[in-house]
């Protein structure tokens, strides 16, 4: 007898023309590491007296599916996860392609994502996947990934696969060693680390249905944030953080082969940190930035992903 093993699991992924109706074709074989989508319907304790000491039957609550996938930052796949959390990109050029995602979109398309675990067979279909938040970090060395955070309107699960055959991309993934900060265009020496996390900050319609699910997942108000670690060599970032000016912050990655990923933060607001002596090793000071829309560029963020891809 098969069991289910996680180095055979499969990943296929497709934009949806309506929501929570997954396509018929259309489907990408996506790389990830390892993921948490799935759906769950809680049991509700019966509350009624008058049976005894021994409770009555639950009932069903309903119906909740969401979870992480964290996936590579690569040059090609990664363009996929960014058109979620931002919408369609504005793609230049003739190949390689410029593809250009801008903050600030009114809707946010919709995925199906199918999981895939062949030996069992169980094929799960997750549709009406909306991007709720991706994260990831810089650091000197270890293995490059982000989370993206999905919320799902429901799971079908067959033993068959209802993604056909998904078309394959060609892996070419960014590493710590390719990456890069820019402050207002100067490298941004003595960093330690940095995270970076952009947030939809879904609102669910939670909307009465029999069927137990949601009617959609409509975006707020954006958030973009996160820290930077940084050997304190100069007073450049305390004095920004004093006077309360904005920066504008480049986090970038290029491979030698041409392809390139670069995520700029137009206006970045650094909090005044505090400075700590906690031993005779180098002093650290960590900046919790916050993001805000630039009134020159009229957008807070845009992510830049340039390969291969013509159209995304």
């Amino acid at each position: 007898m098969a069991r289910a093993q996680g180095a055979r699991a499969q990943m296929a992924l497709a934009f949806e023309t309506t929501y929570g109706t997954p396509p018929a074709g259309g489907f990408t074989k996506m790389p990830f590491a390892s993921t948490t989508l799935g759906a769950e319907q809680p049991l509700l304790n019966s509350e009624l007296l008058g049976y005894g000491r021994d409770p009555l039957a639950p009932i069903k609550d309903a119906v909740t599916a969401d979870g992480d996938v964290v996936v590579p930052l690569d040059a090609e796949a990664f363009g996929f996860w960014l058109k979620a959390a931002f919408g369609a990109p504005t793609t230049t050029g003739t190949g390689p392609w410029t593809h250009e995602f801008r903050s600030g979109a009114w809707t946010l398309p919709s995925l199906s994502i199918e999981t895939g675990m062949p030996e069992v067979p169980r094929y799960a279909m997750y549709s009406g996947c909306v991007l709720d938040q991706i994260t990831w970090q810089m650091q000197r060395s270890g293995l490059l990934t982000a989370t993206a955070r999905l919320v799902a309107q429901g799971e079908t699960v067959g033993t068959t696969t209802s993604a056909g055959t998904p078309a394959a991309l060609e892996l070419k993934r960014f590493g710590h060693f390719n990456g890069s900060i820019t402050r207002n265009g100067t490298a941004l020496g003595n960093v330690v680390s940095a995270d970076i996390t952009y947030a939809n900050n879904l609102d669910r319609i939670e909307t009465i249905r029999s069927d137990g699910r949601i009617d959609g997942a409509d975006p707020s108000i954006a958030a973009l944030t996160g820290s930077i670690e940084v050997r304190f060599a100069d007073s450049t970032l305390v004095t920004q953080a004093i006077n309360g000016d904005p920066c504008e912050l480049e986090f970038a990655y290029v491979l030698p082969s041409g392809e390139s990923f670069t995520f700029t933060v137009h206006a970045v607001y650094l909090p005044r940190p505090r400075i700590e002596i906690s031993g005779p090793q180098g002093v650290q000071a960590t900046f919790d930035w916050q993001a805000a829309r630039d009134s020159v560029v009229g957008r807070m963020c845009t992510a830049t992903l340039v390969n291969d891809v013509e159209t995304y």
